[in-house]
């Protein structure tokens, strides 16, 4: 089911289904616009909060978009503050997105009933929502923001992400997290087996993990995540790289039952509140999935079994969490360090100096830690 939103036009209180991938409700004040609409008037409404439902060439909508865009970069450049504290430059980030993308997704775009967008010149989107969204039998309305944003991950998609240590692609899915950080990817493929029976692949996301433990040898792989999305996208991949009968992908909060030999996990790297489903994959409220994994993994280790947690150190620099309480977490839970594999990051935004975050980003280090039960 989804929300409605409503509003008036031509004299009619009109009324569709509204949707939101990000959890953002229905805007209350709607008024029509069209070509005529102006960068500096839309900009002023949708910083107010009313949304502008779109009756011009689509292709003017996004114009108009880009340039909101513009007057928000350069309106958060003046206002931006110098952070004294870790901690206070990832918060006012994290306010200045989160209030970025709330203005931003004020230019709504209607749907018919089958996604196609009744404007001039707008492209077809359908293939794009049908992925997303699954399918529709009613209009509705979305964020333009949103609607290019679906575009282009049907473009991840349908491209895939080259990931060389397979020498294949990854084709993520609407929603779940791309493997695009090599790094962590590199570990996994240098550490040593403890075993080739059996392994659990904790949160598989795209199933790349579980795939790249598959080339390495590992007979049987159980990959679980408790994502729709994600355990279709897992299954797709490992189907097309002729893998799936290697490994099981199954719905399940963490770990599966029974034991194995190695269990690897990749939780979410920073411990906030995520604002969409894909960052689902890089926040972890409270650190949840962190705790979880450690707590539960000596239960399901086989007696000289390993867990391998990969995780970045990027919390640490920004002062969310200490190195100190994530050894903490490993005492409680009785497990040892057996080895930390560590590599620096290669993306771009760990050369980007105007990046708000960069000297957290360039002193991060992303490890491999290989832990047993006491």
């Amino acid at each position: 089911m989804h929300p409605l939103i409503n509003w008036n036009e031509s004299n009619k209180s009109r009324k569709a289904h509204w949707r939101s991938e990000s959890g953002m409700p229905p805007p209350k004040r709607v008024v029509i616009a069209d070509d005529t609409m102006k960068a500096t008037d839309a900009y002023r409404l949708a910083s107010e909060g009313t949304a502008l439902l779109w009756r011009g060439d689509f292709q003017n909508a996004r114009q108009l978009l880009l340039a909101m865009s513009r007057r928000n970069m350069r309106k958060t450049e003046r206002s931006r503050k110098t952070a004294e504290l870790p901690g206070e430059a990832f918060h006012l980030h994290r306010q200045a997105q989160s209030q970025r993308a709330r203005t931003l997704a004020m230019i709504l775009i209607p749907l018919d009933a089958d996604y196609s967008i009744p404007l001039r010149r707008a492209p077809d989107m359908r293939l794009a929502c049908n992925e997303a969204y699954g399918r529709s039998r009613t209009e509705s309305v979305a964020s333009l923001r949103e609607l290019l944003g679906l575009v282009g991950a049907h473009e991840w998609r349908k491209k895939g992400v080259e990931i060389p240590l397979l020498n294949e692609r990854i084709h993520p899915h609407y929603g779940v997290f791309s493997p695009v950080r090599g790094e962590y990817l590199e570990l996994v493929n240098q550490a040593p087996l403890p075993s080739t029976e059996l392994a659990f692949d904790i949160g598989t996301g795209t199933g790349v993990l579980a795939a790249l433990l598959a080339q390495r040898g590992v007979q049987r792989i159980v990959a679980t995540d408790q994502d729709p999305r994600a355990l279709s996208c897992a299954r797709d991949n490992l189907t097309r790289l002729k893998l799936i009968e290697r490994v099981e992908v199954i719905e399940a909060d963490l770990f599966p039952e029974g034991k194995a030999p190695l269990i690897v996990c990749n939780p979410p790297w920073i411990p906030a509140r995520p604002s969409s489903p894909v960052e689902h994959a890089i926040y972890d409220p409270d650190s949840r999935m962190l705790r979880g994994f450690i707590s539960g993994l000596s239960a399901h280790l086989t007696p000289g079994g390993e867990g391998w947690l990969i995780i970045s150190d990027i919390a640490e620099h920004l002062g969310l969490r200490t190195r100190e309480e994530l050894l903490a977490m490993f005492d409680t839970a009785g497990l040892k360090v057996i080895e930390r594999l560590d590599i620096t990051p290669h993306h771009p935004k760990s050369a980007d100096k105007t990046d708000p975050l960069y000297a957290a980003r360039a002193a991060e280090i992303t490890s491999l830690w290989r832990l047993a039960a006491n």
